[in-house]
């Protein structure tokens, strides 16, 4: 017999034992559930290329965290779908908003038991579908600079406890981080969606949150998929200007972005497990060529492994329901 000392099979020979060994573990404390929040009264419409995904209407979304909350979901994400669209994504601001009064709803139910994030982008709000105010065809940096800051200085009005900007205009880190603390909003979490990259796996979000682009596309503002070492740059930028979280922007296709911002930035790295990752899993196993569980799991501990410490997924709700992680 061949004289083996190092046998790694050893680790591997049952459960308790590769439980016991694991390098990455996924956390329930971890993890942020996205909800969709339109307008009017008792509504819930599934999302088709969301399986399991809804728009709501802020009453119907608060009955429907106070059960994901009695499940163990006790941090969302908020996402606007407004009935009104307009050149200076009107619709984004005041107390009137509908994420907002989601969140003040929201807020007045649990408190600080409820951790609530929300997206501060235009591209829901404007009839283009861009993130950022349009001057003729361009996307016009700066002048969208203080419609963000407004939005999320309203956002943490409603009661909003980290803010979400995802719009990737240069610049937008610093000045929400002034406008919230020139508001007294100085504990407002910013977390940045720091390296966003222009990508095709965002497209059922874009269903769900009725916020294609009506002409061109977003590539003059998010990342080309091709860089990695520009990754650096954006990160630093909105580190230097105040964020307190970053994120990259989808996770599975940038895993080696993850893994270099965990190891060149101090600060919690989040990954956004995005809807069209979240689409392929459901589809997947619909036509029966992957176990659901199995293929979530894996694609989330692929992403904690690269180094995330906080991931946005779709999936946490049927995580939670079935136990995935007992």
């Amino acid at each position: 017999m061949t004289d083996l000392v190092n046998r790694p099979r050893r680790l591997r020979a049952n459960q308790l034992i590769r439980d016991m060994v694991a390098e990455t573990s996924l956390k329930v404390s971890s993890m942020i559930q996205p909800y969709f929040v339109c307008e009017g009264k008792n509504v819930k419409l599934e999302i088709s290329s969301m399986p399991g995904i809804f728009r709501e209407s802020p009453d119907s979304l608060v009955k429907s965290i106070a059960k994901d909350f009695e499940l163990g979901i006790k941090r969302v994400m908020l996402f606007g779908v407004p009935e009104t669209k307009d050149a200076q994504a009107s619709s984004a601001l005041g107390e009137k908003s509908v994420v907002n009064v989601a969140t003040s709803m929201l807020k007045d139910k649990y408190g600080d038991d409820l951790f609530i994030s929300a997206d501060v982008c235009l591209c829901g709000y404007t009839k283009s579908g861009h993130c950022g105010l349009v001057s003729g065809d361009k996307i016009d940096n700066d002048s969208t600079l203080p419609v963000l800051t407004q939005m999320a200085i309203d956002l943490a009005r409603a009661g909003c406890d980290c803010v979400g900007p995802s719009d990737m205009m240069d610049g937008r880190i610093g000045e929400i981080r002034d406008g919230l603390d020139d508001s007294g909003f100085t504990d407002t979490i910013i977390m940045a969606y720091s390296a966003k990259y222009a990508s095709a796996y965002y497209g059922p979000f874009r269903d769900a949150a009725e916020s294609a682009p009506q002409h061109g596309d977003r590539q003059s503002y998010q990342m080309d998929f091709r860089n990695r070492r520009e990754a650096f740059k954006e990160v630093a930028l909105d580190v230097e200007q105040g964020a307190d979280i970053v994120m990259v922007k989808p996770a599975l296709a940038y895993l080696d972005v993850i893994s270099d911002v965990k190891t060149a930035f101090e600060l919690p790295v989040a990954a956004y497990n995005v809807s069209g990752e979240y689409a392929m899993v459901k589809l997947m196993a619909q036509q029966g060529y992957a176990d659901e569980k199995k293929l979530t799991l894996e694609n989330l501990y692929s992403i904690s492994r690269a180094g995330a410490d906080i991931i946005l997924t779709y999936h946490l709700r049927d995580i939670l329901r079935h136990g995935w992680l007992k």
